[in-house]
C-alpha cells in the first residue's frame, strides 16, 4: 500500500489531498503544530488527525513513500530534516499533484485573478456533462464537498497560482504542473512581499509558458495589453486561442450571454466574469464539450464562495461580498456592480488585509480602483499590521493612494459599524472586498438594512 505523510496537514489545501489520498486508498499519516476548523473536523472525520499536535522525528520512517511539505512548514522542521536525512522522496503541493497526474490529461487555470471562478465554471460544466475528472480549487463550490480529488480519472483540472511552492521549492507552484490545456486570466502585480519588482512577477508568467510543451493550448485573455505582449514574445511554440468579452445583454438585472446560435441567461455578471466564462467555454470545447451544451450547465452556476456572492437583498437594495483585494479586481468587481445597476448608488467597503495592500509604498497602484464607489470607504486593522510586523499606515497615505478626498478610512470596526448604520439603504448596494474577515465581522448580521 502506497503510504504518505503530510508535514502540515492542516493547510486549507493540504489537508482536503489528505482526505482525497485516503479516499484513493492510500494510507495517509500527518503532523502539524496547530489546525483549526474546518480542517481539524474534516482531518477526525476522515480518520487522519494527528493524535498530538506538533512535530515528531519518530513519525518518519523508511517505508514512506512520500512526504508532502505544507507551506508553513519551516526549513528546520525536524520532520523535514528526518525525511532528509533517510533520502524518502519529498514533494511540495504542486509537484505531487503532477506526479499523481501523470497519466491524466491536465488543464491549469492561472493568472493574477479570475483563476478560481474560471476554475469553478469549468467543474460545474464538467460535472453537469457526465465527464470524470479530477480538481484541485482554491474555494468551496456547490456541489462538491472537497476543494481537492485524486482518482483515477483521465482528466484533472486546477487552479494553478504563482505563490512559492514550499520552504525549500521557491518556485511557483504553476512551474510544476506543465498542463496540455491551460488558461492565462490576465496579469496584475501583486503580493510584493514575494515578488519584489513587477519584471520579477511578470518573468514567474513567462516561466510558465515555457513550461508547456511545444503545440499544447494556451487560451489567453485578448483584452489584457500586458497579456499579449508576453503571449506574443514567450508562447509562439503554442497553439494560442485569445478570447474577450462575450456578446452579451443586459435586462432588468439579469445578463443574457451568446454564442453562435445559443443564449442563456446567467445568475453571475460583470464583465470579468463574463471574461471567466469565455475562458471556461474555450477550455470546454477543447474537452469535447459544444456550445448548447456547455450554455445550458452555465446558466445554473452561481459562483465560488466569497466571489462576487449576494449575502442578501430585496427589492431595491443587494448586499455582495468579494474576495477582491488587487487594484485591479477591486475596479473590475465595483465596475461590474455599476454595470448590472446602474441606477443605484454603490457603498463600496474594502478592507486592506494583504502584506502588499497593507505597504505604504503599494498605495499608489490603488490610484483610481475605487472611484466607481459613491461611497467609498477604506477599512484596515492595526492588529493586522502587528500580526504581519508592518509599520503604522497613515490614513493621508491611504487616501493619497487612492486619489479620493472623501475616502471614509476606518482601523477600528465599531466606527465602521457605526458609519454603515448612518447610511441610507434605498435604491443602494452594499459591497464588502476583502481577502481577511474584518476582524471577524458576521456579514450575515448586515441583512438588517435590507
Amino acid at each position: 500500500m502506497t503510504k504518505v505523510h503530510f508535514i502540515a496537514v492542516g493547510g486549507s489545501v493540504m489537508h482536503q489531498l489528505a482526505i482525497a489520498l485516503k479516499n484513493k486508498g492510500y494510507q495517509v499519516t500527518g503532523s502539524d503544530d496547530e489546525i483549526f476548523e474546518p480542517a481539524l473536523s474534516n482531518l477526525k472525520q476522515a480518520g487522519i488527525l494527528p493524535a498530538t499536535m506538533g512535530w515528531d522525528e519518530s513519525r518518519i520512517t523508511p517505508d514512506i513513500d512520500s512526504v508532502i511539505l505544507g507551506m508553513h512548514a519551516r526549513a528546520d522542521n525536524p520532520e523535514l530534516i528526518k525525511a532528509k536525512q533517510l533520502d524518502l522522496k519529498i514533494y511540495s503541493f504542486p509537484e505531487y499533484i503532477y506526479k499523481e497526474s501523470l497519466q491524466k490529461k491536465r488543464v491549469a487555470i492561472g493568472g493574477s485573478h479570475g483563476k478560481t471562478t474560471t476554475t469553478a465554471m469549468i467543474m460545474h460544466v464538467l460535472k453537469q456533462a457526465g465527464t470524470k475528472f479530477d480538481y484541485l480549487v482554491g474555494a468551496r463550490l456547490a456541489g462538491f464537498s472537497q476543494s481537492v480529488n485524486i482518482t483515477d480519472a483521465p482528466l484533472i483540472v486546477c487552479e494553478a497560482d504563482e505563490y512559492p511552492a514550499s520552504v525549500i521549492e521557491k518556485r511557483p507552484k504553476f512551474h510544476f504542473l506543465h498542463p496540455h490545456i491551460a488558461v492565462l486570466t490576465g496579469i496584475a502585480w501583486d503580493h510584493i512581499n514575494v515578488f519584489p519588482t513587477y519584471d520579477n512577477y511578470l518573468e514567474q508568467f513567462a516561466i510558465f509558458l515555457h513550461t508547456i510543451e511545444k503545440g499544447q493550448t494556451l487560451i489567453y485573455n485578448s483584452t489584457d495589453p500586458e497579456l499579449v505582449k508576453l503571449v506574443n514574445a514567450e508562447g509562439g511554440h503554442l497553439n494560442l486561442i485569445p478570447y474577450n468579452v462575450p456578446e452579451h445583454t443586459i435586462v432588468n438585472g439579469t445578463t443574457t450571454v451568446t454564442f453562435g446560435d445559443h443564449s442563456a441567461a446567467l445568475e453571475v455578471f460583470g464583465d470579468h466574469n463574463l471574461l471567466n466564462m469565455h475562458a471556461a467555454r474555450l477550455v470546454c470545447n477543447q474537452l469535447g464539450i459544444d456550445d448548447a451544451v456547455f450554455l445550458k450547465a452555465i446558466a445554473t452556476f452561481t459562483g465560488a464562495a466569497k466571489r462576487l456572492e449576494l449575502v442578501g437583498k430585496n427589492d431595491h437594495c443587494a448586499i455582495y461580498r468579494d474576495f477582491a483585494h488587487a487594484p485591479s479586481k477591486v475596479k473590475a468587481t465595483m465596475e461590474a456592480l455599476k454595470e448590472q445597476y446602474p441606477q443605484r448608488k454603490l457603498i463600496a467597503v474594502l478592507e486592506l488585509h494583504t502584506y502588499s495592500s497593507l505597504n505604504a509604498d503599494f498605495m499608489v497602484q490603488y490610484q483610481g480602483a475605487m472611484d466607481k464607489a459613491d461611497v467609498p470607504v477604506v477599512f484596515y486593522s492595526s492588529h493586522a499590521l502587528e500580526i504581519k510586523r508592518m509599520p503604522n499606515l497613515e490614513p493621508d497615505v491611504v487616501a493619497q493612494g487612492f486619489g479620493r478626498t472623501d475616502l471614509e478610512i476606518f482601523n477600528k470596526r465599531d466606527h465602521l459599524l457605526a458609519f454603515l448604520d448612518k447610511q441610507q439603504y434605498d435604491n443602494t448596494n452594499l459591497l464588502l472586498m476583502s481577502s481577511g474577515d474584518y476582524e471577524g465581522l458576521d456579514l450575515n448580521s448586515l441583512k438588517k438594512y435590507l
